[in-house]
């Protein structure tokens, strides 16, 4: 008996139980936090979800959400057999169909619209999980379109493109050797809670902390030394203040500055323009403790800083605000230096784990080019920078068929509440598209939209790769069989690829042989995967990551340097008034006339994170909606009581654009003047408050956490 096996058994109650512990991974959190479950299965039947105490990863922990997963699997609103809509698109009105209708129905609409608009009519879109990704966007290549779009049009590509713009790169915090954390917008108690683990020991080897946001949160009372509860949507000022008293002070690296970086002198004149009691009055902070905090974190170094991949970037200046944030690492000198930011390109589904695979290859050396993507003229800068269509500008295309129009949609997992006023967009689906289909685990509001809809397997049902930090690939056995008919997503795209005659090799031949040629180099291919029910250590890997490369080799920058002024961005268009350095403006630029900001006096700003939720995709799991039944909105008590708001009483929730209805919660975490409310619910669909052009115009994304709003009682019932 190996020592897995007796560790196993050990585990079991009981000899002859017939229950059997299978290794896999929770999707929930897609892509970052894929934490190991062992999922105890009798009968063919979970019955129990625990974490892998083997796993690299999360050595056996497991967040709120993962303990949910067998949950989540057996809800009553799974998708069983593929389906035909039968009423009008929204009803929810729909026929079971067996595969083989439901693939022929859609080869032949696909190819419909593909000959009578050409084949860019057709946009192939993605949800939130992304594991399936390289092969939905080479398929879309190969069918011919330039037309695919994931939720990185509101996700994580904004940082990734102010990253590439200013470094080259982005770079990890060298939590084990540095002596300062500067945690800006950092709350590992309810995302990345594996995260609290390094702060934890960086304060015992007597580091310091700082912590940056606009609630005050778990990390910001167990872990801050300083805690800075800024003004919503003004981080840009408060990086530009603290760059000028870095400068002023003689605090700045100015060794590294004149050897490493590119236009200098341009952004020390940007910070001149933020004195601290400037930046004192715009963010709402003591000119102490911004004072105090810039000191701490610019000589106690090392200083590593967390920047977070969403939150810093929803308002219509968010892209700037992150670079100036980001900037902050080369003037101090803490950028590709051991204890500062440590440069870890990624491996694969935006996870890096210290080797290359051909992941970008495979997606993209299929483009077949010709026209822009959606959102190429509107944002440029997204455009050149990133190798997806820009999905914030889909509703106004839909709308106005220019440059040419969009007739049909096949989406894996498509989230319409993703988007600003969703109501629109599914009115514009509505009317506008010929054929929708859409393949989901559940039953969803966008999925009632659709012509056919297809039944995906959960990830404990399917065999799916993951890359993981330390160097590890794993690939993961189905714990169980797929329930009802659903099948993975990667199956479906390769059965459409063969019964289309897409000319593909790849695709041709399926998911496993497409990995095995993104995977070649690293050593290992999927059968040596297979063998193994835990991941395996990757033999080309580099972990952890080496500092001090772009140093020696120079940033993959047009000037080879750290741009605290982008060339890039200096190189788009002039009429479209970007400006190359990460300058600072209002977030709520667009909504500061006189009478809008007397009818909406609140600052609206969704999606704060909560332990038991993620997006849209735990509201609907009974375990986790228990936590919190209702949609609920937090408003500080002053405010509350000020306009005689019942605590746990009904009210509306209101902006220019539209209005929900909720329940109101009274917390002293945030500021007078502010509404927190998280997103994702159909219920009540916050994105409905947020105006469809309410966008950055560097990145496109929307404004979620910057909204003009009010709030006023309803009557109960």
């Amino acid at each position: 008996m190996t020592e897995l096996e007796e560790k196993i058994k050990a585990k079991i109650p009981g000899p002859d139980t017939g229950i059997e512990i299978k290794h896999s991974l929770c999707a929930i959190c897609s892509p970052g936090h894929h934490c190991g479950v062992d999922c105890y299965v009798k009968d063919g039947k979970i019955i129990r979800v625990e974490g892998t105490p083997e796993h690299p990863y999360n050595h056996g922990h497991l967040c709120t959400k993962g303990s949910a997963l067998r949950n989540a699997v057996y809800r009553e609103d799974r998708i069983n057999p593929p389906l035909r809509r039968v009423g009008q698109r929204g009803e929810g009105k729909f026929e079971p169909i067996s595969w083989d209708e439901a693939y022929q129905t859609i080869a032949q609409k696909l190819n419909e619209v593909k000959e009578q608009y050409g084949p860019n009519s057709v946009a192939f879109l993605s949800g939130y999980c992304k594991w399936y990704r390289p092969i939905l966007h080479r398929f879309a290549h190969v069918f011919g379109s330039v037309n695919f779009g994931t939720d990185d049009s509101t996700c994580s590509a904004a940082m990734v493109i102010a990253n590439k713009v200013t470094a080259g790169t982005g770079a990890g915090p060298d939590m084990a050797h540095a002596n300062t954390f500067l945690g800006w917008n950092f709350d590992g108690y309810y995302s990345a809670h594996l995260s609290v683990l390094g702060v934890q020991k960086l304060k015992e080897r007597g580091g310091k902390v700082i912590i940056i946001d606009i609630r005050q949160t778990p990390a910001s009372r167990n872990l801050a030394d300083i805690f800075l509860q800024i003004n919503p949507g003004t981080d840009g000022a408060l990086a530009l203040g603290m760059a000028k008293l870095i400068i002023d002070n003689g605090w700045a690296d100015m060794d590294y500055v004149e050897k490493y970086t590119y236009g200098f002198e341009q952004y020390k004149a940007l910070a001149d323009q933020y004195p601290l009691d400037k930046v004192a009055r715009i963010t709402g902070l003591d000119p102490n403790d911004i004072y105090e905090a810039t000191k701490l974190y610019a000589t106690n170094g090392p200083a590593c800083t967390n920047f977070s991949a969403s939150a810093l970037v929803h308002h219509i200046n968010g892209f700037n605000s992150y670079r100036a944030i980001f900037c902050l690492t080369a003037l101090t000198g803490n950028f590709d230096r051991a204890g500062g930011n440590v440069p870890n390109p990624a491996t694969y589904l935006h996870k890096p784990a210290g080797f290359k695979m051909r992941e970008h290859e495979f997606r993209s050396d299929r483009y077949p080019g010709g026209v822009e993507r959606i959102g190429a003229e509107r944002f440029p800068l997204w455009n050149a920078q990133f190798d997806e269509l820009q999905g914030m500008d889909l509703l106004r295309q839909l709308e106005e068929d220019k440059p040419y129009p969009v007739r049909a949609i096949f989406a894996l997992g498509m989230n319409a509440k993703m988007y600003p006023q969703t109501d629109d967009l599914l009115r514009a689906m509505k009317d506008k598209l010929d054929f929708f289909v859409d393949t989901d685990v559940y039953m969803t509001m966008t999925a009632k939209y659709a012509d056919i809809v297809l039944p995906a397997c959960t990830s404990v049902e399917r065999s799916e790769l993951k890359a993981y930090q330390g160097g590890y690939l794993f690939y993961t056995k189905p714990a169980i069989q797929p329930l009802y008919e659903s099948r993975s997503d990667v199956d479906i795209l390769c059965d459409l690829a063969r019964l289309m005659n897409l000319d593909d090799e790849y695709l041709q031949k399926g998911y496993e042989a497409s990995l095995d040629w993104m995977m070649e180099g690293c050593g290992l291919t999927v059968a040596d995967l297979k063998k193994s029910d835990l991941p395996v250590k990757v033999p080309a890997a580099k972990w952890p990551a080496e500092p001090g490369k772009c140093l020696r080799d120079g940033f993959k920058t047009p000037t080879g340097k750290f741009e605290f002024y982008s060339t890039a961005i200096a190189a788009i268009d002039p009429k479209y008034g970007l400006d190359p350095l990460p300058s600072y403006y209002d977030s709520l630029a667009d909504q500061n006339d006189e009478q809008t900001r007397e009818n909406y006096p609140f600052y609206l700003c969704t999606g704060a994170r909560l332990a038991h939720a993620i997006h849209s995709r735990a509201h609907e799991t009974p375990w986790l909606r228990s936590l919190r039944p209702e949609p609920t909105c937090e408003i500080n008590p002053e405010d509350g009581k000020r306009l005689g708001l019942k605590e746990g009483g009904s009210v509306e929730l209101y902006s220019p654009y539209g209005s929900i209805r909720v329940k109101v919660k009274y917390t002293h975490k945030i500021k007078p003047g502010v509404i927190m409310m998280l997103h994702g619910y159909t219920e009540a669909n916050v994105n409905l408050l947020i105006g469809r052009d309410h966008l950055d115009p560097y990145s496109g994304f929307p404004g979620f956490k910057g909204m003009r709003c009010n709030i006023r009682n309803v009557q109960e019932g």
